[in-house]
């Protein structure tokens, strides 16, 4: 199969590619497109015959639910057997946007699209070539991020081709995203909402809309072996090849042992990987060091993250070490995916 890329201008959105891509999606087929947060890789949500191909492609575990794309909001309705008062304050406050909320289902709703779940995870994208694209391929687009299964996310259209080139029919190149971390998911379908993946809407947001919330211990336990309700929970993700290890402490403590752990790496013949910031790139004394931006500036560390990921599988390094993140206001979101890509694998001092 050739994946055919093709290049959107947001200040002119060409809408027969648009359209275009909608025709893939109607027909059975799977295109990539961008949104806010990262790529998403989109087939028929109405369709199961279009969410095994997802699963194919991904090479994903056909248990772990797909997120359902929407671009108006009342189409939640549709799907949704139930929205509750909560809910409806959240879509109110942050759709369109990077939240993904769980509702009970209706059966319009495959159960290849859910994972044999009796619930759908919904989101509107506030992505204006996406919104298109979701309305062109019927309104209802089922796409979790654009990757190989348990690869870092990705965040370009470049990402996606080197990923997915030749089983898909389509790529939509929106340029860079712009937030780089998947929506924030949220449980509404009982009576007290529930934070099954953090993102940059913060439980703190969330909790000043609609008080107070529960957050599910898989967001920085190892996983469990759990029926996962939304993407992201049980599997292994956003794996660079080299392993991973975050070291997590006061900042001369972390800088200092990842110097003795590169150092030890290097005797032994293997090239070192270090995750930094701009604070402490230069403290770091050999090995190949990349930085993910200011502490102070979060939204530039998010949209590293997966790219930072993905560059050392290009350099061929054969151990990654990271610094920690938790302090940051959108620290447990960044965590979160760090834990996941280490495996949990962490070295505190």
């Amino acid at each position: 199969m050739e994946t055919q890329i093709r290049k959107l201008d947001y200040k002119a959105i060409d809408m027969d590619v648009i359209a275009e891509a909608g025709k893939v999606v109607r027909e059975g087929g799977l295109a990539a497109f961008p949104t806010e947060t990262v790529y998403g890789l989109g087939g028929d949500a109405l369709n199961p015959a279009s969410s095994e191909k997802i699963y194919a492609a991904k090479g994903r575990p056909s248990d772990n639910p797909l997120i359902v794309h929407i671009a108006d909001r009342e189409d939640v309705y549709r799907i949704a057997a139930q929205v509750s008062e909560q809910a409806k304050r959240l879509m109110e406050a942050f759709w369109p946007g990077p939240l993904t909320l769980i509702f009970p289902k209706k059966p319009l709703v495959p159960d290849k699209t859910t994972g044999g779940l009796s619930t759908v995870a919904v989101r509107m994208p506030s992505d204006e070539i996406a919104r298109a694209f979701i309305r062109a391929a019927g309104g209802f687009v089922a796409a979790p991020s654009a990757n190989v299964s348990g690869r870092p996310s990705t965040t370009t259209a470049a990402h996606v081709a080197e990923d997915l080139s030749g089983r898909i029919e389509m790529i939509l190149d929106g340029g860079q995203a712009v937030i780089g971390l998947e929506s924030a998911i949220v449980d509404v379908s009982e009576e007290k909402p529930v934070i099954l993946r953090p993102g940059v809407v913060t439980r703190a947001m969330m909790e000043a809309v609609i008080g107070p919330m529960e957050t599910d211990l898989a967001v920085t336990a190892p996983d469990s072996g759990i029926k996962p309700k939304a993407p992201g929970m049980k599997y292994r993700h956003y794996a660079p090849r080299a392993e991973l290890t975050i070291v997590e402490g006061e900042t001369e403590a972390v800088t200092a042992q990842v110097n003795r752990l590169t150092a030890e790496a290097e005797r032994k013949g293997k090239r070192v990987g270090i995750i930094a910031t701009d604070e402490t790139a230069d403290r770091y004394e050999r090995g190949l060091v990349k930085s993910l931006g200011a502490r102070q500036h979060e939204e530039e560390i998010s949209r590293h993250l997966f790219e930072v990921l993905r560059s050392f599988d290009e350099t061929e390094v054969d151990c990654i070490y990271s610094e920690s993140f938790e302090n940051a206001a959108i620290g447990q979101a960044l965590m979160n995916r760090l834990l996941k890509a280490a495996g949990h694998r962490v070295i505190r001092v």
